[in-house]
């Protein structure tokens, strides 16, 4: 399964599926591939809700998932997908044929990523694998309680857990995969991903997706 995802900048992903194309946070977007089957937004920050990226996958059969407090901001694609969901810390439900559980992303202690937000991660079962797609988070309790065949954690630290403290989540939740986002770019260093590495303990294998 882990074949089937890619993952650009920050916390651009891509998840090839039978019901088509599931994209997250996407940014800087090559083209303008309009192929997206959903489209899944964690929080407003520009790196992660980007109406311009979002207008290249879009097409007229897209699902746009945001979360609660983003209702506004994302009517203004009202025509141009099929449909505009939105969802809540806490949530396990189906989309459209997608099974979709939420899981509160936040920051412990500093102050980008309020939980009062209600900003989110998604854990996404596809092809039986359950796949965590932890967005802009610390090493929090909900998420240290996720349960998933493969994980997606950002490690560039500032705006997140750095790569040791997503090294101790991941060896908490154990999965089978851990592919680490959010680093190289805006925020961390490519080095970063190696820290992580030799920080992830086995059977977890670790594997890089971000091209650099």
């Amino acid at each position: 399964m882990a074949d089937n995802i890619e993952v650009f900048k920050q916390n651009s992903i891509r998840i090839r599926d039978r019901l088509g194309a599931i994209y997250v946070d996407p940014f800087q977007t090559e083209g303008s591939p309009a192929d997206a089957a959903f489209v899944l937004i964690t929080h407003d920050h520009y790196d992660h809700f980007s109406p311009e990226d979002i207008e290249k996958v879009i097409c007229d059969r897209t699902v746009l998932v945001v979360p609660e407090n983003m209702q506004g901001k994302a009517e203004g694609f009202t025509g141009r997908v099929a449909e505009i969901v939105t969802v809540k810390p806490g949530e396990s439900r189906e989309i459209s044929g997608l099974e979709v559980e939420t899981v509160p992303a936040y920051n412990s202690l500093k102050p980008f990523h309020p939980r009062s937000a209600g900003w989110v991660g998604y854990i996404l079962t596809i092809a039986g694998k359950r796949i965590y797609i932890a967005g802009d988070t610390d090493a929090t309790k909900e998420a240290g309680a996720v349960r998933c065949d493969i994980a997606l954690v950002p490690i560039g630290g500032t705006y997140t857990m750095d790569a040791k403290k997503a090294a101790e989540l991941v060896n908490t939740i154990g999965p089978e995969t851990a592919i680490p986002v959010h680093y190289g770019g805006l925020v961390g260093k490519p080095s970063d991903g190696k820290v992580f590495e030799e920080n992830v303990k086995p059977p977890t294998k670790v594997e890089f997706k971000i091209p650099f």
